[in-house]
């Protein structure tokens, strides 16, 4: 076993008396050691009940003959951190869990994991870590958050950052705005949207890290701490098999968490995380195949914001796999990959049902027969730029119109919502990539501002940042190169043309190229936003939005 490293041996002797410090038996030290790294907090809704599933965990490892070790990993609130500075801390935590994951497994030799992140990088985060230390390892998240109900209907986060865009636009009163913010966020929990973290637990179930159910169950059922036990169990066995994350994550069940990513509409973020994790594994991944997986896989699921259905209604349908189940039905899926349930993809889906073809659409009756995500390129965006098409206007997929520019996303909210942006314009924020912003921030205010002011179907929003998942409307993120290197986006000039053709996949600048080898000639990079801290070395060590914003050092 790996902690025989810090267990056995007379040259341990001093690392026992250590063991023995910290309350544990001779029985437990020849178990093997499983670290359980706990996102629990008291600042994330969604981190708020992970002591609880920490505690079902360590019972579950106990029983099946395993020694339980408990350490933290950080997590941010995207909704808290939104809008401010904040925001600007909320993509490079991914890297910081990682690598302190990283060093507290390494430092004290664990044999096995299991992972208990919930929000939007604390996932991936693991995810990454899990893959660059390929040792045993399993996810239990904390699970989705109910939906809210205003009026009898459900709502969502996104509804109440729409809210507020009503209220600039008159069209919302304060008194009604009070009654979306007592009653939009209910429980516990991931919000109960298809947004970020429930993207990635969903995806984890897809690409074979998580146990059923994982991205579905809500964090109020007690369920979740039964999934919790079992996983606590299966972690045992995984140890003793010796299966681990670079067995599971191959390019095919890259391949299978895309195609799954298409069907379900999940967060535009998620084209950041998985080339992350990727490369982690020692696999890269360009972008580009993910116009390949949506050409042919067809669009499930239009759950909030893009819909009227929810985390709960999509676990009650049948969850991820009752969509992996739909998505075999027509080859789409490598079904002989390995799992941590110790079973195939095949095996693991075999006999799901679609209990509610209103929330899962069959295969042969889909939302759209392309996916929900599309990659789109041009002379202002040469590698990438990202957008959640299942989450358009069908009259926004094909839109022209002059750019409204901004060099940060607080002079874009005030204009929007000062009503100085009309129907038909294009807004774009630039400087808000990864060394740009620095952070790569989200772009829910501006966003929700433009769906809240009536704008959703007539402008467009484009940015080399990047949209939370409660985004909706033609907002396309991602540009790449970003301004802060000279992309093309910094040679953007207000009032300028720009086509955006979602289904063919194009995004252009009607600007000569001459015109533009001009600015370019004239362009002067922006001085740093942030020159001391954690944020500098991130602006020096991360790379473009389309290679997923991983961590490299500066080539020699």
């Amino acid at each position: 076993m790996i902690s025989d490293s810090v267990k056995t041996g007379i040259q341990q002797a001093p690392h026992r008396s250590l063991f023995n410090a910290l309350g544990f038996t001779e029985e437990e030290r020849r178990r093997p050691m499983i670290g359980i790294v706990s996102s629990f907090n008291e600042i994330v809704p969604g981190h708020m009940n992970i002591d609880k599933l920490t505690e079902a965990v360590k019972l579950g490892v106990a029983e099946a003959g395993g020694m339980p070790v408990v350490f933290p990993a950080i997590a941010v609130c995207d909704g808290i951190a939104m809008g401010h500075v904040g925001m600007k801390y909320s993509l490079v935590t991914r890297d910081l869990i990682a690598d302190s994951t990283e060093c507290m497994t390494r430092a004290h030799g664990f044999d096995g994991l299991v992972m208990i992140p919930n929000c939007d990088k604390n996932v991936p985060g693991l995810l990454m870590a899990a893959a660059r230390l390929n040792i045993p390892t399993i996810f239990v998240s904390g699970g989705p958050m109910l939906a809210g109900k205003v009026n009898g209907m459900k709502r969502s986060l996104s509804s109440m950052f729409e809210a507020v865009g009503s209220v600039a636009a008159g069209t919302m009163s304060l008194e009604e705005l009070a009654v979306y913010e007592e009653n939009t966020c209910p429980t516990c929990g991931s919000c109960s949207g298809m947004y970020t973290a429930n993207s990635m637990n969903c995806l984890t179930e897809a690409i074979g890290m998580g146990l059923p159910g994982n991205g579905t169950i809500p964090a109020v059922y007690s369920a979740r701490i039964r999934l919790a036990k079992c996983a606590g169990y299966q972690i045992m066995e995984l140890v003793r098999r010796n299966i681990c994350p670079r067995d599971i994550l191959t390019k095919e069940a890259f391949e299978n968490a895309l195609t799954v990513d298409m069907a379900l509409g999940c967060s535009t973020n998620t084209m950041l995380h998985l080339p992350a994790i990727a490369h982690e594994a020692g696999i890269e991944i360009n972008m580009e195949i993910a116009n390949e997986i949506s050409s042919r896989t067809p669009n499930l699921c239009h759950l909030a914001p893009a819909g009227p259905t929810y985390m709960e209604d999509l676990n009650e349908a049948g969850g991820v796999y009752a969509v992996m189940a739909e998505l075999s039905k027509k080859g789409l899926l490598h079904l002989d990959l390995p799992t941590v349930t110790g079973k195939n993809v095949g095996e693991n889906i075999s006999g799901c049902v679609n209990r509610n073809p209103e929330v899962i659409r069959p295969i042969d009756n889909p939302y759209m027969q392309t996916g929900g995500i599309a990659v789109l390129k041009g002379n202002l965006a040469p590698d990438t730029g990202i957008v959640k098409k299942s989450a358009v206007a069908p009259e926004m997929l094909k839109h022209e119109g002059p750019a409204r520019v901004f060099d940060c996303e607080e002079d874009a909210i005030d204009a929007i919502k000062g009503g100085r942006i009309h129907e038909g314009d294009v807004v774009v924020i630039r400087y808000e990539g990864p060394k740009g912003g620095p952070g790569m921030r989200e772009m829910l205010n501006p966003t929700s501002a433009i769906v809240g002011m009536g704008l959703g179907s007539t402008v467009a929003l484009i940015t080399d940042g990047r949209f939370s998942g409660a985004s909706r409307g033609a907002a396309i993120g991602h540009v790449s190169p970003e301004a802060a290197v000279g992309g093309p986006i910094a040679l953007v000039k207000e009032g300028d043309r720009i086509l955006i053709d979602i289904p063919n996949n194009e995004l252009t600048l009607l600007v000569s190229d001459e015109e533009l080898a001009q600015r370019r000639s004239e362009w002067v990079p922006r001085t740093p936003q942030i020159t001391s801290g954690y944020l500098e070395r991130y602006c020096a060590l991360v790379t473009s939005g389309n290679r997923g914003a991983v961590l490299e050092l500066p080539k020699q």
